[in-house]
């Protein structure tokens, strides 16, 4: 029973870190109706970012804060220079994008900072797992709180659910789409500094996450924010139970997990358990 709960709290660790991932990916799917296959980079490159503050001196939670606030306007930045120009562009041209930024953050991160791998502080030192679900939840119920009773938060809501309409009644639709990738880039920094001290900081370390985070964003449906948040959950404590259940899985297998997930939930339910199924009037 102990090995039990002990694997449990694992899951919800790591489960809170794909849930953050799996929301930051589906943002900008709404967003943009594209996945962001350099989520994962760009959450490492901020992580670095903040590394790099702590060694300059700049105390743990200033940090945190610092890295979070360069983040959002790092994501804006990066709708407004790269994404716009490329609003009715063909999907390839999105794809490719996706994958040059991909190697652009990998890249300049690795030339920055190199490649070895660097040790990253935990403020909750031996008790990080709790301090990660702690953290990651404060995160969930804030934005649970901005979408719902916010202005700003309901009027992004209305441009990524409708944005002839949102338009219609006055709502920005553009910087609202900014909006959400600023968050999302915001969101992925936060996930970034609570896992490294678990995977250690090196420009490869998002890869085998962001991948749990697109499968926690699939299984949950990507039209569904909540969804996405209780896939990514989901598959943090499937992938820690199955690792130390189910034969032959061990650690090796458990990103097999992952991508099992990812097929099975396509063929049986494409729209995710969460998700709507696009209607289209022909």
């Amino acid at each position: 029973m102990e090995l039990f709960l002990n694997q449990l709290l694992a899951g919800l660790a790591t489960g809170g870190i794909y849930a953050a991932i799996a929301l930051a990916i589906v943002m900008i799917y709404q967003a943009i109706d594209h996945l962001n296959f350099a989520q994962g980079e760009m959450a490492m490159f901020s992580t670095f970012i903040a590394w790099q503050l702590l060694q300059w001196g700049v105390p743990y939670w200033a940090t945190f804060f610092l890295t979070i606030a360069v983040s959002f306007v790092g994501g804006i930045a990066i709708e407004r220079i790269v994404f716009k120009p490329l609003k009715n562009a063909p999907v390839l041209s999105h794809i490719v994008v996706f994958i040059a930024l991909f190697s652009v953050f990998n890249s300049l991160a690795g030339f920055i900072w190199d490649y070895s791998i660097k040790s990253f502080p935990s403020p909750f030192g031996g008790l990080h797992q709790v301090g990660m679900i702690a953290v990651t939840l404060l995160l969930l119920v804030g934005l649970y709180v901005f979408f719902q009773y916010t202005r700003i938060g309901l009027a992004m809501r209305a441009a990524a659910a409708n944005p002839e309409s949102a338009r219609l009644v006055g709502v920005r639709v553009g910087w609202m789409v900014a909006l959400g990738w600023g968050m999302a880039a915001a969101i992925g920094a936060v996930a970034g500094m609570m896992i490294a001290p678990v995977v250690f900081l090196e420009p490869n370390m998002m890869l085998s996450i962001l991948l749990y985070g697109f499968a926690g964003a699939v299984v949950g449906g990507l039209t569904s924010p909540g969804g996405a948040v209780v896939g990514g959950f989901s598959v943090g404590i499937l992938e820690n139970l199955a690792g130390t259940y189910v034969p032959y899985v061990g650690s090796e297998l458990k990103l097999t997990i992952a991508l099992v997930l990812i097929v099975a939930v396509l063929v049986v339910k494409p729209s995710g358990l969460f998700g709507r199924r696009a209607v289209v009037r022909v």
